[in-house]
């Protein structure tokens, strides 16, 4: 039995991943902004053979909501074996490009609310020297590309602070899993022309990133042929990539 903490715990691959664990029997502590999604997937993670599940609305970028939600997840759940921050959106490149707000916005969704949480969690991890922290960041940020580079601005900062905090919290039995997913079948990819056979279902996802926890992977790309696709794409020179169209 795990007791797991989701935040961003209605999106697609969060409740696919939720699914797997629940029917290990898992206890819950489900966090969201949308309360009617929430009691959808409760309900269906009971159904699903989960134990006992908490739900908590909150907005991951009002960052005074933090503590609150942290110390009502222990009063629920005890300790955290688990930890799972699954939010975000998927900007609107050229509106970030024209409105400072709108990009300093869906930084804020994509990258600082994140560092936030972690930054509370590993606290919490530290002082019960046990669990594992994982986060949800995207091949994006592994290069700046024309098409998308705030956000993956924001995914690399996430990918650059959970490789030291992986280093740091290591030492006390502590791990940290970026997780890396490419095109994924999601209401936040609805309607993008993405090629077909590049785009993975979230419940392929999700079993990557379950195994990978349990294996104590430190980066994981899902599915596994985005390692090599990111490689290639890291590798090309910038007089040639500054050229192309991606």
């Amino acid at each position: 039995m795990k007791r797991v903490l989701i935040i961003g715990a209605t999106s697609a691959i969060a409740t696919a991943c939720a699914r797997l664990w629940a029917e290990q029997g898992s206890d819950f502590f489900l966090v969201a902004r949308d309360n009617e999604k929430l009691e959808q997937t409760a309900a269906d993670l009971r159904a699903r053979g989960a134990r006992a599940i908490t739900l908590h609305s909150m907005d991951a970028t009002n960052f005074f909501a933090h503590p609150t939600m942290l110390d009502k997840c222990l009063s629920a759940l005890q300790q955290i074996d688990i930890a799972l921050i699954a939010h975000g959106t998927l900007p609107n490149q050229k509106a970030c490009e024209q409105d400072v707000d709108v990009a300093l916005q869906e930084f804020a969704n994509n990258g600082t609310s994140v560092i936030a949480l972690l930054t509370l969690l590993a606290n919490q991890f530290e002082t019960q020297r046990c669990g594992s922290l994982a986060v949800i960041s995207s091949v994006a940020g592994d290069r700046g590309r024309p098409s998308n580079y705030l956000y993956g601005t924001a995914k690399a900062a996430v990918s650059t602070f959970c490789e030291g905090l992986r280093a740091r919290l290591f030492k006390v039995g502590v791990h940290v899993i970026d997780i890396k997913p490419g095109f994924v079948e999601t209401p936040m990819t609805h309607g993008l022309p993405l090629p077909a056979v590049l785009v993975a279902k979230p419940e392929q996802v999700a079993r990557d990133i379950v195994y990978g926890i349990e294996r104590k992977v430190a980066t994981l790309y899902t599915p596994s042929f985005w390692a090599l696709i990111m490689l290639i794409i890291r590798n090309i020179p910038q007089p040639v990539f500054k050229r192309l169209n991606l």
